[in-house]
């Protein structure tokens, strides 16, 4: 009964788009779904609407209500024209960019929705072909823009494409807009979509703000002698089919290194992303090409960026000469340490500096802000958070750099997004200055476990798929949330942190107080007597339950990780048997 239900619902919403002002090839494909004797394209492709939620629409591409298609993006982009409309009234121009990664129909998708704010009146800079979405959030800034999209979806399978809107700052939006922004495109029906652009209003941009990019991104270099005494760093860098192709190398090249290694099948841009099952930096299959150029030309560092080039992943050699991969923390870890400490040397530190990191980001990065009088603020996972906390602060303490354990870091304040531009160009000055003090980049990490402790962090998903699937994970954070592990891993817990009641209780002394946070979260933290900590929160997008674990161990010497590093992964093992993950 429930799936003749289900299927009555579908073929309803299905034939309003066949009556509807929708294109021949649209109804085309509708009829072919409907006439099928297989029903089950037809219903997920229309069993729900595609939704608008607060880091804008991501889904599989083709033709229906819970597809990415022209009219999904056209009634985000209606949508997003009307609240700018209501908004920046009073200006005599609004102006947006509008950015697009590599994926099959980003250029369509970006076109269309040119013309819709063009419609409206909105003036529209479109970059002329794909381009890293740090250098739209660069642009809007760069021009003055009130708003601007990206048509991304990341580090998805290649059925996926995206949708993410910024404000005038150059961040994700958070509320009010978000919410006020999600409301207009709820309300957009097809009819209410204005297809028909003014060229007028559209001006195609590129190289002008290209160079204004990387002419900012220079102005980051902290330690220009060792890139000088070292430009010709060997350094293997893939965009794994995506927008850092040209941008990322030119950066490095204007940064000062003359030695950059291309690795050229992952240089072929394509939204079909052919030479990886998953172009994301965070899986090491997406890093074995890269691997094994470093190996045939006995290179200093390895980095890929993801399709849109806004997160950085790479990989260093071990002290046995084995190629390892960085994981997200210790790549944070690495440009927080570097920055303060450059900072430092430098006489920059003045006491009014801060970083930012996310709640299941590392703590090693606040013990090294501690330690050098440095600010660390910890906020939500997503970078629109960190933008949040920059914004809250300028013009009142000096940013020095921000990042998250996935893979994310933006060193400079130019940009309001993660950033794999500036990041690639800081990494191998990182290196460079590494190399000129005696020191490999693992060498480094080793050195700064020693100065700050030792720590390991795991991340863990428990998949639960269908309504059962998100029943379950619902039970699941209710029994974490009411009936908290005492100890875990034999560790006794002190803390506990709920984000979505914004309360911290420490057990020690009963104690309750409040978290200062800008909004609620459905995240849990539990802090043990040993240092560990663990995060629990569902996946926003997925079909998931996500633990974050991170234990601490101890090293009195660089001969002592290996050492340091198994006694970590039994305790993260054991923490896993401790959680039942």
């Amino acid at each position: 009964m429930e799936n003749n239900t289900l299927l009555n619902e579908v073929l309803s919403k299905a034939q309003t788009w066949l009556d509807g002002n929708y294109n021949e090839e649209t109804k085309t494909e509708i009829r072919r779904m409907m006439e099928a004797d297989d029903k089950t394209e037809l219903i997920e492709s229309f069993y729900r609407d595609l939704e608008f939620g607060t880091g804008g629409l991501r889904g599989i591409m083709g033709t229906g209500t819970n597809r990415m298609n022209i009219y999904t993006v056209g009634a985000a982009t209606q949508g997003l024209s009307n609240y700018l409309k209501a908004q920046f009234s009073g200006l005599p121009q609004i102006s947006v960019v509008i950015g697009h990664d590599c994926r099959n129909n980003s250029r369509l998708f970006a076109e269309i929705s040119a013309n819709i704010f063009s419609a409206n009146g909105i003036k529209v800079y479109l970059f002329e072909d794909l381009r890293p979405t740090p250098e739209a959030s660069f642009a809007i800034r760069h021009l003055g823009c009130q708003s601007g999209i990206i048509l991304t979806a990341s580090h998805n399978p290649k059925e996926y494409n995206g949708y993410k809107a910024y404000w005038n700052d150059g961040a994700q939006m958070i509320a009010p807009h978000d919410e006020n922004v999600i409301t207009e495109v709820n309300k957009t029906k097809v009819d209410d979509i204005k297809f028909e652009g003014n060229p007028k209003l559209i001006e195609i941009i590129g190289e002008e703000i290209d160079k204004a990019f990387i002419e900012a991104i220079k102005t980051l270099s902290l330690s220009p002698d060792a890139i000088k005494r070292n430009n010709d760093l060997k350094i293997v860098y893939t965009p794994i089919h995506g927008t850092g192709v040209s941008l990322i190398p030119r950066a490095l090249r204007e940064y000062g290194f003359t030695n950059i290694i291309p690795v050229p099948e992952q240089n072929v841009v394509s939204g079909n992303f052919p030479t990886v099952i998953s172009p994301n930096p965070e899986e090491p299959a997406a890093l074995d090409m890269a691997i094994k150029k470093a190996i045939e030309t006995n290179a200093d560092i390895v980095m890929a960026s993801d399709p849109d080039a806004d997160r950085l992943g790479i990989a260093v050699k071990n002290d046995k000469g084995e190629w390892i991969l960085v994981n997200g923390n210790q790549t944070c870890l690495i440009f927080i340490y570097y920055l303060i400490r450059r900072w430092k040397e430098l006489g920059k530190v003045k006491g009014n500096e801060f970083v930012v990191k996310t709640i299941v980001t590392t703590e090693i990065i606040k013990q090294i802000a501690d330690q050098n009088g440095v600010e660390c603020f910890d906020c939500f996972t997503g970078f629109k958070w960190i933008a949040a906390v920059m914004r809250e602060n300028e013009g009142i303490k000096e940013y020095i750099g921000g990042g998250e354990e996935s893979y994310g870091f933006l060193p400079e304040t130019f940009v309001r997004d993660k950033d794999a531009v500036s990041s690639c160009a800081l990494m191998a000055e990182i290196t460079a200055w590494a190399k000129d003090n005696g020191k490999t980049l693992f060498q480094l990490l080793q050195d700064i476990y020693l100065e700050y402790g030792y720590g390991k962090e795991k991340g863990i998903s428990v998949v639960r798929k269908g309504k059962s699937g998100a029943e379950e994970i619902a039970q699941m954070m209710n029994d974490f949330r009411h009936n908290p592990p005492k100890e875990i891993a034999g560790s006794k817990v002190v803390l506990i942190k709920d984000y979505k009641t914004l309360k911290m209780k420490n057990i020690i002394t009963g104690e309750d107080t409040t978290l200062i946070m800008p909004a609620t979260s459905n995240v849990l933290q539990y802090f043990t007597e040993d240092g560990t900590k663990i995060s629990v929160r569902p996946s926003g997008t997925e079909p998931k339950i996500k633990f974050y674990i991170e234990v601490r161990g101890e090293m009195k010497s660089r001969a002592d990780y290996d050492a340091a590093d198994a006694a970590a992964n039994a305790k993260i093992e054991a923490v896993r048997a401790s959680l039942g993950v």
